[in-house]
């Protein structure tokens, strides 16, 4: 089966080149001429997923080459693309970027399995002919990555853009599509190492629509359309859709907290949980008062840092999640989520309570304590994964724990690759909680949902033979007094 949707990937020559903000202007004016446009996101990133999924008004899928196997992304792209009258891949890092020598898991590499056109973002600061040269070698670099176009950002003039579009072209053999002039306004606000996120920026729909003016301006997006309609149909047979795991019982049901505090989310690891039966609840730990009726929670990353005061203070919200887990509720966290669940966040001197579940206080340094793809063995029973395995995910965090009752051999992970908690080691657990600093991707570890919907269908189970019996207690307790029987 061919999926020929017109597509294109936006690569820079590194990092920081500008490359986020040009596809969030190119998806958006895109759109505005010709209808959906679907996003995707090469690598482990969900800040600029979440700014790629606003300006599409969609959502943004990643693509992972070091998480997901070839045929996994293929599928993915297959399944998410399906009614798209466009494509925009925003890469990550370099072109070449990858994981070794080889460039493996790199730009490059995804844009020669998508067989997708490459629009490559030339940062023109203070270079003018080596510009050409640093394309040209990109060019002859991998002759198989389809470089199509060339975007120049912050170009200082007009006699500077000349210089650098009429050598690119000449030496080259490759169209500038645009050249974008060094703007005195940054819309984009940077946090740690990305882009602040959707949720947090006070101005975040005006923000996209200065981008579309910057496209429609200063680039031929007559010409980005037509280079990504160039691309060739993509001859790949998707699976077969997935089964849905039998509902013994009712529908389980699944929290997620999600708020500005909790966003850090794939959108394939929800559907993921939708796919195998669960019906998702949203839940927000700054403003609710208590943890609603669920079969099981999961907690993903985001910066409960910067709301520490808040979710502190929401004390109600705090008790109600951790009498859950005392009654055990099964509970997935990551990163973000793991920190929640300890004892405290200790910030600038300052120490917040959190949920108390984990015997664990947590203090949020000015440098990454742990950052990159990280590979786990499960070398410990836990309530999820089946000890033996091995699975991927990536860790990014400004936090590290500074007292516990833990040591590294009650970790139920051993860090082949990462940082982890202690000692190389990830994954604490407690009851049917499991809690770690690495993220999970749902395609590249299937295990993950199938894991946390078995758990909640057990608990689901436990808690109607619980119902039941306590009903039935109460039964017996009204014939021996003889109430309910009409006896006075």
């Amino acid at each position: 089966m061919d999926n020929t949707r017109p597509r294109v990937v936006v690569a820079g020559l590194r990092g920081g080149s500008g490359k986020t903000t040009l596809a969030l202007g190119i998806i958006a004016a895109w759109q505005q001429r010709v209808g959906e446009v679907v996003p995707f996101k090469k690598g482990p990133d969900y800040i600029d997923a979440g700014w790629l999924a606003l300006a599409a008004g969609r959502p943004c899928y990643n693509l992972d080459p070091y998480m997901m196997s070839g045929e996994q992304i293929l599928d993915s792209f297959w399944q998410h693309s399906q009614r798209a009258q466009g494509v925009v891949i925003e890469g990550n890092r370099g072109l070449f970027d990858g994981m070794d020598a080889e460039g493996s898991c790199s730009t490059a590499e995804l844009a020669k399995l998508l067989q997708a056109p490459v629009l490559l973002v030339v940062d023109g600061s203070m270079v003018t002919r080596t510009a050409a040269a640093s394309v040209l070698g990109c060019q002859h670099f991998d002759p198989e990555v389809p470089i199509r176009g060339v975007i120049l950002n912050r170009v200082a003039g007009p006699r500077h853009e000349k210089m650098l579009r009429t050598t690119i072209e000449r030496y080259c053999q490759v169209p500038v599509v645009g050249a974008i002039p060094k703007l005195k306004e940054d819309d984009f606000p940077e946090r740690h190492m990305g882009l602040v996120t959707v949720e947090e920026h006070p101005e975040a729909r005006e923000a996209i629509l200065a981008r579309i003016q910057i496209v429609e301006q200063y680039l031929d997006l007559e010409k980005v359309i037509a280079i990504a309609n160039q691309a060739p149909p993509i001859g790949w047979q998707p699976a077969s859709s997935m089964k849905r795991v039998s509902k013994a019982y009712r529908q389980p049901v699944v929290g997620v907290i999600k708020d500005s505090a909790f966003q850090f989310y794939y959108p394939e690891n929800l559907e993921g949980l939708e796919k195998r039966g669960a019906r998702l609840v949203m839940v927000n730990a700054l403003r609710d008062k208590a943890l609603p009726s669920l079969d099981a929670l999961y907690i993903g990353g985001g910066f409960p840092e910067t709301h520490a005061e808040q979710l502190a203070a929401n004390s109600r919200f705090r008790g109600s999640l951790k009498a859950a887990i005392e009654a055990g509720l099964p509970v997935y966290a990551e990163c973000g989520g793991l920190m929640y669940l300890g004892r405290s966040l200790n910030i600038e001197g300052r120490s917040y309570p959190m949920v108390e579940a984990l015997q664990m206080d947590f203090q949020l340094e000015k440098k990454p304590q742990g950052h990159g793809y990280t590979k786990l063995e499960v070398v410990e029973n836990n309530p999820f994964y089946p000890v033996g395995i091995t699975f991927k995910g990536h860790e990014f965090h400004y936090s590290r724990v500074i007292d516990s009752d833990l040591d590294s051999n009650s970790l139920v992970f051993a860090m082949r690759r990462g940082t982890g908690i202690l000692d190389g080691k990830d994954g604490v657990c407690y009851k049917n909680v499991l809690a770690t600093y690495t993220h999970v991707h749902a395609i590249g570890t299937p295990e993950w949902a199938e894991a946390l919907i078995r758990k909640a269908l057990a608990h689901q189970r436990e808690s109607k033979n619980n119902s039941e019996r306590k009903k039935g207690n109460m039964d017996n307790r009204k014939t021996n007094t003889g109430v309910g029987d009409g006896v006075r």
